[in-house]
């Protein structure tokens, strides 16, 4: 996309998003702890077609945080394609997960969190609900960046 490229509409951008959703295997996890602290760290997802699922141990920082505060700002690497999400966020342990959510997660990545629910280290899920989504690419879509507020799509 060049600079001088008319900005996309709100359905295309929506369009855009979801389609990285469903293709990107990882996205950026933005958390800060109670000491305001941050942390970024990028995380294997999975999008279920409204929320995201990520999976990390509970004791991590991200973990931690995530659980602690119920929310989380999520966004993909590429800055020429900015998604930045924000959303509520539902921790689940290995044991309480939805069988269909972590079954999924583990079919999509041959991997099963719930495997290592017994170590001292477990692993949690995490469900993310867009609450606010902006997607834009570069300054001349800096307007109408706001695609999804209050969990409701623009388009």
């Amino acid at each position: 996309m060049k600079i001088d490229d008319s900005p996309r509409t709100a359905g295309q951008r929506k369009q855009d998003v979801l389609a990285r959703l469903e293709e990107e295997s990882d996205i950026w996890v933005a958390t800060a702890d109670a000491d305001g602290i941050p942390y970024l760290v990028p995380l294997w997802f999975r999008w279920d077609g409204e929320a995201i699922w990520l999976a990390t141990r509970i004791t991590s920082p991200t973990g931690r945080n995530l659980s602690r505060l119920g929310r989380g700002r999520l966004s993909f690497g590429n800055t020429d394609d900015v998604v930045i999400f924000d959303g509520s966020v539902e921790t689940f342990s290995a044991d309480e997960v939805p069988v269909a959510a972590a079954d999924a997660w583990a079919a999509k990545w041959g991997w099963d969190p719930r495997r290592s629910a017994r170590s001292t280290k477990p692993y949690a899920y995490f469900r993310v609900l867009p609450l606010t989504v902006q997607a834009w690419h570069g300054e001349h879509e800096l307007r109408g960046r706001n695609v999804m507020g209050e969990g409701r799509w623009a388009a």
